[in-house]
């Protein structure tokens, strides 16, 4: 009996890269084996012209899909020429190779990708023409008076899990209408594959509810919390020993380490990181213990057991997490190595 696969891929819009998908039938015989590559129209995503449109899609991730169920599958791919070579829009190869170089220091993340709803051009809960009351108790909060979207998020919630992915939690945020879901800890590639897959969940379960999700960093303007994906991030030394945390942090300020992630922590950024609404700005650097005015919070807990993980709470809700964790573990397991943290 044949099955529907969902072949889902980053397509070359800028400055943020939008999802694109569509559906391939299969046969029994694909069952259990490797799924074929396909291709698509590369001059209708921003990634080839029309002269030469052709993009092959190759499958890196595969897990059931919650929505249509029974043997149907979701297959995230990443994109290459036709000579097989990554295509110049697939940050999922650069990444691969720096995950490869490092495994040894056992890298793990853990991604907190927030994101708000939008109903008919007003985020939810927002009043049409004007403001709901000043931020404050919407953060975790309950009840129909603070809580926008509660059964699309736990749509989403379901079908992740339905998925498999390795989603670890989920809560409402600062601003009304506006949630986060995390996902890991995991390795780099597994984190950014499921992570990307999360994402198309979340549009894909909003639809059916009439709501648009949007990883917009700054949403609304004004005194209203933006959007992140803060992102936590440890080794094997890291997990075992308090300098192995001070190098990665101290790593991260270094020359120009600072402007060259920020510079890729996704478009908008000057938005967001302001100094204000639990930010530091965007052109400063600082780590410290508890801080969630630094750029890099080192958890309370961290410091009392000697141990643990960083946060990098500089990364946009819109952030690539191939790029993010690439750039996290090429800067500090590099620093940790000449340190002989390792």
């Amino acid at each position: 009996m044949s099955f529907k696969a969902e072949y889902i891929w980053i397509d070359g819009t800028e400055p943020t890269a939008k999802l694109r998908s569509k559906t391939k039938i299969l046969g029994d015989d694909a069952k259990g084996a490797d799924l074929p590559i396909w291709g698509f129209d590369g001059s209708s995503t921003n990634q080839a012209k029309g002269h030469a449109s052709d993009c092959v899609l190759k499958p890196v991730f595969v897990c059931p899909d919650p929505i249509r169920g029974g043997d149907d599958v979701l297959v995230l791919c990443e994109v290459l020429n036709t000579d097989m070579t990554p295509h110049e829009t697939n940050t999922r190869a650069a990444l691969a190779e720096v995950a490869e170089k490092f495994a040894a220091q056992e890298p793990v993340f853990g991604i907190e990708q927030e994101y708000t709803f939008f109903q008919d051009g007003y985020p939810l809960g927002f009043p049409k023409g004007g403001f709901p009351a000043p931020q404050g108790g919407y953060y975790c909060g309950v009840g129909s008076d603070e809580i926008f979207g509660r059964d699309v998020v736990e749509a989403h919630l379901d079908n992740c899990l339905k998925a498999g992915l390795g989603l670890s939690g989920i809560n409402a945020e600062v601003m009304p209408g506006q949630w986060e879901f995390q996902v890991g800890p995991l390795a780099p590639l597994v984190v950014a594959d499921q992570l990307w897959v999360a994402r198309w969940l979340l549009y894909r379960t909003a639809e059916d509810f009439g709501v648009a999700a949007t990883l917009d960093p700054k949403p609304v303007k004004g005194d209203w919390n933006g959007a992140g994906a803060h992102t936590n991030f440890s080794t094997k030394a890291m997990r075992e020993g308090y300098d192995a945390i001070i190098t990665a942090c101290e790593s991260l300020g270094e020359g120009s380490k600072p402007l060259d992630h920020v510079k890729n922590y996704g478009a908008g950024i000057d938005d967001r990181l302001t100094g204000l609404h639990e930010t530091a700005p965007w052109n400063e650097y600082s780590y410290g213990v508890s801080d969630r005015g630094a750029s890099v919070r080192i958890p309370w807990q961290v410091e009392k057991d000697g141990k643990g993980y960083i946060e990098d709470r500089r990364p946009n809700a819109n952030v690539d997490p191939y790029v993010v964790t690439r750039l996290l573990v090429d800067t500090c397991c590099t620093a940790l190595e000449k340190a002989g943290q390792v």
